[in-house]
């Protein structure tokens, strides 16, 4: 057998493990049985108790017929997940998607999908969490999905979108569900920043946390001595001065995301929404095999230009452009067994209808100055509560940001209890990997319980 130890700086998967880990773990499930073998044993149908005997070791369910307590995703999503539609008390009705709401008072784990992506992107993370004893929710987040009355318009209000509103966001609905404290918030993509900065600002509510694909570098920082400090070339925005100067020129995502047609661009594809969706999540997976990332040494424009085109483009080039290049064949899309057309139909038709505005809006918020003060209040707070970092080993998300994946394993989170690089997943790693995922999840949750 081999051995793996139960926290080295970077694991790649985890499928074996040694006597320790064992003894550890059943000290975790002595101290979780407390809380959730009451409640995984009660009040459970005979469905759920067949389909719990065919979901071993965190797999996921498969669909049981038609789900018609869902808003979209009907003939793909088991049944055992409902949707619901809460008013977080923050100028936003939200719709998730949520299972182990039969049973009151199970603990509660918030999943936060990212860009472009929606509550259905923890289709797979819901059932085995709920038949592991806990309320699972997913909310579309701000800007996305059913959580859209009308499309989202570039000259609509922006800071609805900063980070400490999404935050808040959050925060409101955990509370309009009745939860004073959840046992973990997991967030990718672009949800990780926001389950992280969550854990950061309200330890007291977010008691651990997960983050996937998107490490946290730590909260922004403010000198002690400016004076002796040289600024960074993102203080100073040289980055897109300085990859439009390469040759052949280039542009950072970010930057362009940002712009006012990035969203037009996308949603007015000339190849159609669902073909853009299914090239942007080929190309940033695993399935595409130029996907082999490592760590570059600085943000100086040459690093960047190593990653591929999704990340850093060609500079007369859209998003739609860049994935039409890309576009996998027909052979490809039929072995894509982690996104299937159905699957990928809910995607297309939520964003056909709402376009990328509401997601994209990180984007403008990330890249403009005037949205990072608030956060540098926070300048030298650490996540302390128990964390988790779970990517693809195959996924450029990990190393986009030099810097951040060290930073956040040398103190950014000082209760870091493992880093997982999963392999055979690229980006989207809860749909990729959803076994691997769910057993690093559950084992991290079990871990965290006793680490509290």
């Amino acid at each position: 057998m081999r051995k793996t130890e139960i926290r080295l700086p970077v694991s790649f998967d985890d499928a074996n493990v040694t006597r320790r880990n064992i003894v550890q773990a059943i000290g975790a499930a002595i101290a979780w049985s407390a809380t959730a073998s009451e409640v995984v044993a009660s009040n459970r149908s005979d469905e759920r108790s067949i389909r719990a005997a065919g979901n071993e070791a965190g797999k996921p369910s498969a669909v049981m017929g038609k789900n018609q307590d869902v808003e979209y995703g009907q003939d793909t999503l088991p049944v055992g997940i409902r949707s619901r539609r809460v008013d977080n008390n923050n100028g936003v009705t939200m719709h998730m998607l949520e299972a182990g709401f039969e049973t009151p008072g199970r603990p509660c784990v918030v999943l936060l999908h990212g860009f472009p992506e929606l509550a259905y992107s923890w289709r797979n993370q819901l059932l085995p969490l709920a038949e592991a004893g806990f309320h699972a929710i997913a909310p579309d987040l701000r800007g996305y999905g059913r959580s859209v009355r009308t499309a989202i318009a570039f000259d609509d209000d922006l800071l609805p979108f900063s980070l400490m509103n999404r935050v808040s966001d959050v925060l409101g609905l955990v509370r309009a569900l009745g939860y004073e404290k959840v046992v973990a918030v997991a967030g990718h993509d672009w949800g990780a920043p926001t389950a992280a900065w969550c854990a950061l600002m309200r330890p007291d509510v977010f008691q651990s946390v997960v983050m996937m694909s998107t490490p946290f570098g730590g909260s922004p920082t403010l000198p002690l001595v400016a004076a002796n400090k040289p600024r960074t070339p993102m203080s100073d925005g040289d980055i897109p001065k300085e990859l439009a100067a390469l040759s052949p020129p280039r542009k950072h995502y970010w930057w362009y995301s940002a712009t006012r047609g990035a969203n037009e661009n996308m949603w007015h594809a000339r190849q159609g929404v669902h073909d853009l969706l299914r090239a942007m999540y080929h190309f940033k997976s695993a399935d595409w095999k130029g996907n082999k990332p490592f760590a570059l040494k600085s943000w100086a424009a040459s690093e960047l230009a190593k990653m591929p085109a999704y990340y850093i483009m060609d500079l007369d080039k859209g998003i739609a452009e860049t994935m039409a290049a890309e576009m996998p064949s027909a052979a490809q899309t039929a072995a894509c067994h982690w996104m299937a057309e159905g699957d990928l139909r809910v995607y297309s038709t939520e964003y056909i209808r709402t376009g990328f505005q509401g997601g994209l809006n990180s984007y403008r918020v990330l890249t403009d100055p005037r949205y990072s003060g608030e956060l540098k209040s926070f300048s030298g707070r650490t996540i302390d509560v128990p964390s988790c970092f779970i990517g693809g080993a195959d996924d450029w998300g990990v190393r986009q940001s030099p810097g951040a994946f060290e930073a956040m394993q040398q103190g950014a989170c000082t209760r870091l209890l493992g880093v997982h690089l999963v392999a055979g997943a690229g980006h989207s790693i809860p749909e990729e990997q959803p076994e691997r995922v769910n057993r690093l999840l559950l084992g991290f949750l079990r871990q965290a319980r006793v680490s509290s």
